[in-house]
């Protein structure tokens, strides 16, 4: 079986610089982590290779430093991994990304599953693994729990919803999405550094995935950023002086502004 594990690099603190121009994130080798989300697709995809033999490949799309995370993939036990790198990737929204991890896909080839954090922590839209299968016209499930079973042909999983849960059974190939709760994951091994030092990885462009320009980066995103901003924020302390009546009335008072107002203006 092949498998497929969709890792994102992300900031490594809260501490983000957004460029003025783009209105993107300036995402800098040095200061960015594997997704931690990934972490948990990376060790469901391994646990399913123990089981069933196969291959784990890693896939990102980002700047050349990315091969940064494929490293620390590769370190947990992944086989190998694939980088799609590209000035003309830059910009992308969830959508062309998931057109342009979808042309990756498309070359590893004989793909059986596919697996993806719930989200990415810089973005918190959970929308890539969905959006994703859509471009591939394949069957998902999000919020993934538990892999209850699965063969060469089908999977059973345990779906989170508003609820409680649901068992689903679909064929494959497909995308599946998992929360952080499914699995506790493995620690790159002194082995697995080792390979991931050593290792090489398949880069591929927009030439050489036959890229349609108008799908990819900010040109193929329908989402536009339209401005950025630091919010404000102030600490205000308000001495209330009188009795206990007046000071619960000045309180209800200031809840009623809040209430109606969404603010306090004095």
């Amino acid at each position: 079986m092949k498998i497929v594990v969709c890792v994102k690099q992300v900031p490594s603190s809260n501490e983000v610089k957004l460029d003025p121009k783009t209105n993107t994130i300036i995402r800098e080798a040095d200061k960015s982590v594997i997704n931690p989300y990934d972490k948990f697709a990376i060790e469901e995809a391994l646990k399913i290779k123990d089981n069933l033999k196969g291959e784990v490949i890693a896939l990102s799309m980002g700047i050349p430093a990315t091969e940064k995370i494929l490293r620390d993939a590769m370190s947990r036990g992944c086989d190998r991994s694939v980088l799609l790198s590209d000035k003309k990737f830059a910009g992308a929204d969830t959508l062309a990304t998931a057109y342009t991890l979808s042309l990756g896909i498309k070359k590893i080839k004989n793909v059986s599953l596919i697996i993806c954090g719930k989200m990415a922590i810089d973005g918190d839209t959970a929308q890539i693994g969905p959006e994703l299968a859509e471009t591939l016209k394949i069957p998902h499930i999000t919020d993934v729990s538990e892999i209850i079973k699965i063969s060469e042909n089908e999977i059973t999983c345990r779906k989170i919803n508003d609820n409680g849960y649901s068992i689903i059974k679909m064929v494959l190939p497909a995308v599946i999405t998992v929360v952080k709760d499914i699995n506790l994951p493995r620690l790159p091994t002194i082995p697995g550094v080792l390979k991931s030092i050593h290792a090489s990885f398949e880069i591929i462009n927009a030439h050489n995935a036959t890229a349609n320009i108008n799908r990819i980066g900010s040109t193929g995103s329908p989402t536009q950023v339209i401005d950025t901003f630091i919010p404000e924020r102030k600490n205000v302390a308000i001495e209330i002086e009188g009795d206990i009546d007046k000071k619960i009335d000045f309180i209800g008072d200031i809840i009623k502004e809040i209430m109606y107002n969404g603010r306090i203006d004095n």
